[in-house]
């Protein structure tokens, strides 16, 4: 199943939770409803008794109505807001989970690993840095991503997961929720939270009458409050509790699909397996000790407390390992158990005893003049599919970035600074005026600091450019959103100056906005729309013009790229080859156009532009890059490099 196929799958699963949110809620308003019609019975019985239920009715509809647009309202409006709380951020619910920020200027050996490790998975995956926590409370192995996009996702993790796991044990869990980050389960998750979360409100509430009504049970009236308010909790609870049963099963369904993605990622089955094997074979495993550990579990990496079958959020432990080694048995896991009994693992030692020091080894960057070979298909699956290549080149990009720039992306009074200083063209003339901008927009300070980071910044391989704008984001995050807003401002200056910038650094700059705006207004992503191609031949056309006139110097051969990479996206359709006279305008038009295509219309829009780039049978590292950057403004992660003349995967 690729990004595509998730994407859609993704949504299938929420319409269906949804309505059978949907449907619990209104067999709870039904049950609510039966019990106050029995509350009004018992309080004034003799009345009623001589009347026909039509003529009961007919009395109190009012009331049963009311009672219903209470009961609905409670739970919708409960529901809201903790769904809109939780748009505020993945860092606030892993602060209320009791996380610790591990930051950039970590010393303790344990922090950096896992902040190395994350940056080397966001740099694969081509995504921003999310926020990084340790449950320092928490001594069993489990993580989690929450957020309600990428760009203001965070990922936490348990001490005891960062203690007792290696490297790539480690990398397999972060991996698994990575998969969480690409495919939208986030977001999914978010909405489930939310919900029961309202569900459970209407428990409370009755909970709350109970409590008070002990005060008067002398009253008749009270008694029948009391009888009334005991219903309502116990249909509350049901209610929760068949609220958790789907939960439950659309969270198991993810899970499965996370697993082989980690895999897929890693290519290393025996790190998510070790991973697993130590959670069930270690007395604590997956269990957490905080109070709120049942309304996150669907987000967790394994189960946060034990708890019935029909609930648990995710498949046996013993199944998920045999997914990944079939041969694995129980005697096998008892054997493990005995072992770490007498000796508990400890992750740090056996990163020293496999001889794994800090990385997972260094693969070169691509010569910048080497060519690529790019296959549609493939690279087109590989959308938000990072490979075993994608993640060991990605380690190769985290450890080739220049220490002076990697210090400035990680301080958010630097960060700022370096994203800028990425977008100054090489031209003097145009470099000096861009220079002013950043002073009027900014400060002479800011303008000043740009220009010492513009050595560094253009002596910089195009491989890295990517890789530094995803590293700066935990330090973006920290920053006023006066100070977001005046960056967003700045770039847009900086790339609209008399329209001489390239389209890489175009590219890049919008990228950069988009997840400063996702960051801010989390709300307001959406990986895929519901436009289907056929309504977005305008500005197909243009997008495909302005990247086969930046792939090609040859007009013939521009002409003939653009037909090639638009007949495959629109068949049907005769095109004249006419570049944009203004190119940025009708770029932004064609980029904001275009990200709202369906996830089908997507895939076949990275496939054509994979033609179009590759037409003349040579990519250039800049060509995959802006590739790359493409797609990533289209919400379609594509990973750090594609595929190398006579390597192309099966």
């Amino acid at each position: 199943m690729n990004f595509f196929q998730r994407q859609e799958e993704a949504l299938q699963s929420s319409r269906r939770m949804l309505l059978a949110f949907a449907a619990a809620v209104l067999l709870v308003v039904v049950a609510v409803c039966a019990a106050v019609l029995l509350g009004l019975i018992l309080a004034d019985g003799e009345r009623w008794s001589n009347l026909s239920w039509a003529d009961f009715w007919q009395h109190h509809r009012g009331a049963l109505a009311i009672c219903a647009l209470l009961v609905v309202g409670t739970v919708l409006s409960c529901s809201v807001l903790r769904i809109r709380r939780l748009r505020r951020g993945g860092a606030e619910l892993a602060v209320q989970l009791g996380g610790r920020e591990i930051t950039a200027d970590c010393v303790d050996p344990l922090d950096r690993r896992l902040r190395n490790i994350v940056e080397e998975l966001a740099i694969a995956a081509c995504l921003p840095v999310p926020a990084i926590f340790v449950l320092d409370r928490e001594s069993s192995i489990n993580a989690f991503a929450a957020g309600y996009s990428p760009s203001d996702a965070a990922v936490a993790v348990t001490r005891g997961a960062i203690e007792k796991l290696n490297r790539d044990e480690l990398q397999g869990v972060i991996a698994h929720e990575f998969s969480h980050i690409l495919h939208g389960d986030m977001r999914l998750n978010s909405k489930m939270l939310g919900v029961l979360f309202g569900i459970t409100a209407l428990a409370v509430a009755a909970r709350w009458v109970l409590e008070r009504g002990r005060y008067a049970r002398d009253s008749r009236g009270a008694g029948v409050v009391l009888v009334v308010a005991g219903l309502i909790l116990a249909i509350g609870y049901v209610g929760v509790l068949c609220a958790r049963v789907i939960k439950a099963s659309v969270s198991r369904s993810r899970e499965v699909l996370a697993d082989a993605s980690a895999v897929q990622f890693t290519r290393q089955r025996t790190g998510l397996a070790g991973a697993l094997k130590k959670i069930a074979g270690l007395a604590d495993g997956s269990n957490l000790q905080h109070a709120r550990r049942e309304e996150v579990s669907h987000m967790l990496f394994g189960e946060g407390q034990r708890m019935a079958s029909w609930f648990q959020t995710h498949p046996p432990l013993l199944e998920r390992i045999r997914a990944l080694e079939p041969e694995f048995d129980q005697a096998a896991l008892d054997s493990l158990s005995d072992k770490w009994r007498q000796s508990p693992p400890q992750g740090l030692e056996e990163d020293r005893l496999m001889d794994m020091a800090m990385s997972t080894g260094i693969q070169p960057l691509i010569d910048s003049n080497k060519e690529l070979r790019p296959y549609p298909g493939s690279t087109a699956v590989r959308i938000a599919s990072p490979q075993a290549d994608d993640m060991r080149r990605a380690s190769g990009l985290h450890n080739m970035i220049p220490p002076s720039l990697a210090r400035a992306a990680h301080s958010s009074e630097t960060a700022v600074h370096l994203l800028l200083a990425l977008l100054v063209d090489r031209d003097r003339a145009v470099q000096a005026r861009q220079l002013a901008e950043v002073a009027v927009e900014i400060d002479e300070d800011a303008a000043d600091q740009v220009a010492a980071l513009l050595p560094a910044c253009q002596a910089l391989p195009a491989a890295l450019k990517l890789p530094l704008v995803a590293l700066s984001f935990p330090a973006l995050r920290r920053l006023t959103m006066d100070k977001l807003q005046r960056l967003i401002r700045c770039s847009d200056r900086l790339v609209h100056l008399d329209g001489k910038v390239s389209l890489f650094d175009y590219c890049m700059s919008r990228l950069l906005q988009r997840q400063v705006i996702e960051a801010l207004q989390p709300n307001k992503f959406k990986a895929s729309g519901r436009k289907r191609l056929t309504e977005c031949v305008k500005p197909l056309a243009d997008l495909f013009a302005i990247v086969a006139a930046y792939g090609h110097d040859d007009p013939d051969e521009m002409r003939r790229a653009y037909v090639a990479g638009l007949l495959s996206v629109l068949p049907s359709e005769r095109f004249q080859f006419a570049p944009p006279k203004v190119w940025i305008p009708a770029m932004d038009a064609a980029m904001a156009e275009l990200d709202q295509l369906d996830a089908v219309g997507k895939q076949v829009l990275v496939e054509g532009l994979v033609i179009a780039v590759g037409h003349d049978g040579r990519v250039t590292v800049e060509e995959a890059e802006l590739l790359r950057t493409v797609c990533a403004c289209l919400h379609c992660p594509l990973p750090p490099v594609i595929e190398q003349r006579g390597n192309r995967r099966s």
